[in-house]
């Protein structure tokens, strides 16, 4: 049996296929522990892996001042400050600290999430073994299509990264650390991609579901077998950049309570008023077991987060997709792309146009079966049985 260590940034979407796969390894023998700061992700790690907690380089206020200052950014300002203001400080600092994970766990493998390049640096000045986890398949779409600049940008921050920490100057240039050219897993499916040419060392494993912490409790017998079924969800987006759109949503698709149900995740305040008014069409809730939901929905209404696209056309459901930032738009094109889905706009869409949104998604079949086509992709790319298998192999 191998040990192998995982290394998580501070950033919840980035966690859940991280323990899942974490969790198949341990299920099958393997030591297996996670790195990462248990302010942010503690409650996200499963009992049974345990976590060694790294510390934290961010207080609270430190993290809402990031947030607000990125705010108001899109395009290339907002991947310079992602890379600049963020990633890059949480690189220098989670260095020593990972150094101090590996004397402690002595892993035969390190798996490190693609934006903890820290650790990657760590892994590839010492020689270690390491694979990256990718969580999302954006920067395998042609991410800055005609901004190649940009991309460049961002190979020469890294390669002046790993000088700056004691990596050899030619392997420093020959090498990105968002990518291990041992192995690379993506949370994803090819079929997604404008060109599904990948090299070798790189697999897609689909949605990397597996073991989670405890999952929220669900009035299943609150759903309605004879109307179809919505989920309203934002991830991780702010209560602040998030309230109007999920009102938004939530308004207009109480148009539609003879026919759907809705389910909204969103904290307390902000549509309970409508709940109330209409406790039989209008479910709103902090948390909702997503993944044992998705069996009875119809369509999703989200941000194109790629954790709740990839669970969503993993089940063959449809979206409609309002992406903010980051990695969003991209992942918001494959799914119209596909035509698993529609795009709307986020900071734009009122009650009428996710009404129609939805109301077109359910009205034409061809959306569905789209879906059913990546579900099948899904589940040939194997999942979490399929990562651990090739991390098997690497670790052996």
């Amino acid at each position: 049996m191998s040990r192998v260590l995982f290394v998580v940034p501070p950033l919840t979407g980035h966690v859940n296929p991280a323990v899942g796969i974490a969790g198949e390894l341990a299920d099958r023998g393997h030591d297996v522990a996670v790195a990462g700061h248990a302010g942010v992700i503690g409650g996200l790690v499963p009992p049974g892996l345990p976590l060694l907690a790294l510390p934290e380089t961010l207080s609270e206020d430190d993290r809402a001042d990031i947030v607000a200052r990125s705010r108001a950014l899109r395009g290339p300002a907002s991947l310079k400050f992602l890379w600049e203001d963020f990633l890059l400080p949480l690189a220098a600092a989670m260095a020593p600290a990972v150094d101090a994970a590996v004397d402690e766990f002595r892993p035969d493998l390190l798996v490190i999430d693609q934006q903890a390049v820290g650790a990657a640096m760590v892994a590839r000045r010492r020689r270690l073994h390491w694979a990256t986890l990718a969580t999302t398949s954006a920067e395998f779409d042609n991410p800055y299509g005609v901004l190649a600049g940009l991309g460049q940008w961002v190979a020469d921050l890294l390669r002046d990264f790993q000088l700056a920490q004691g990596v050899p100057a030619g392997e420093a240039a020959a090498g990105d650390l968002r990518f291990s050219d041992e192995l690379t897993l993506v949370a994803s499916v090819r079929e997604l991609l404008r060109d599904p040419e990948v090299p070798s060392h790189v697999a897609f494993v689909g949605s990397a579901v597996g073991r989670r912490a405890q999952t929220a409790a669900f009035p299943w017998e609150w759903l309605d077998p004879d109307r179809e079924a919505v989920l309203v969800s934002l991830g991780t987006v702010t209560r602040e950049a998030g309230g109007r759109f999920l009102r938004a949503a939530a308004e207009g698709l109480l148009g539609l309570a003879g026919r759907a149900q809705t389910v909204v995740v969103a904290p307390p305040g902000l549509v309970d008023d409508l709940a109330d008014a209409a406790p039989d069409d209008l479910l709103v809730a902090p948390f909702v077991p997503q993944v044992e939901l998705m069996p009875k929905l119809s369509a999703v209404v989200c941000h194109a987060g790629n954790n709740t696209v990839c669970e969503a056309l993993s089940r063959g459901v449809p979206l409609v997709v309002a992406p903010v930032r980051d990695d969003q738009p991209i992942i918001g094109e494959q799914i119209a792309r596909s035509g698993a889905g529609l795009r709307i706009k986020f900071g734009r869409a009122g009650p009428a146009a996710v009404r129609a949104a939805v109301t077109a998604l359910l009205d034409d079949p061809s959306h569905r079966q789209a879906a059913g086509r990546l579900r099948e992709a899904f589940a040939a790319a194997g999942g979490v049985a399929a990562a651990a298998d090739r991390l098997e192999k690497l670790a052996a």
